[in-house]
């Protein structure tokens, strides 16, 4: 069986790039500096379902776009989950917070809609992350 993305983060997010493990995409609410990781492995729900060697891949990147996150201007707290509960397939969430955000100090998770990028907003900040990803190998 071949790896595919679940339809609904297909339809909330935007892809950014290919790491070693993960797709790494851009959730497409402007609000947020929000990514997320999708381990390309087939049939992945929890992060213990990674090879070791898999799981030592997903958190370097992890840690990396996390790091990236953090040192955005006005970035106050990074925040990373693998929930799950609406979509089994495993995604990791980075998502760059900052006092006053719409959701702050709660989750961003289901508290408002989102507001989409503007294409030129997308594309910048894809080009970004892109450029960022392509420096890890």
């Amino acid at each position: 069986m071949a790896f595919s993305l679940d339809p609904r983060l297909e339809a909330d997010t935007l892809f950014v790039a290919q790491s070693c493990l993960c797709d790494v995409r851009l959730m497409n609410d402007s609000r947020y500096r929000w990514l997320v990781l999708v381990p390309r492995v087939v049939g992945a729900v929890e992060l213990f379902d990674l090879t070791p060697e898999d799981g030592q891949q997903a958190w370097k990147e992890i840690l990396a776009l996390g790091s990236l996150v953090g040192g955005l201007p006005g970035v106050d707290k990074v925040n990373i989950g693998a929930l799950g509960n609406m979509v089994r397939q495993l995604h990791i969430h980075i998502v760059g917070r900052h006092v006053g955000d719409p959701a702050w100090p709660g989750p961003v998770w289901g508290h408002s809609p989102a507001k989409p990028y503007s294409s030129d907003e997308a594309a910048a900040w894809i080009n970004r992350v892109a450029t960022f990803v392509s420096s890890l190998d």
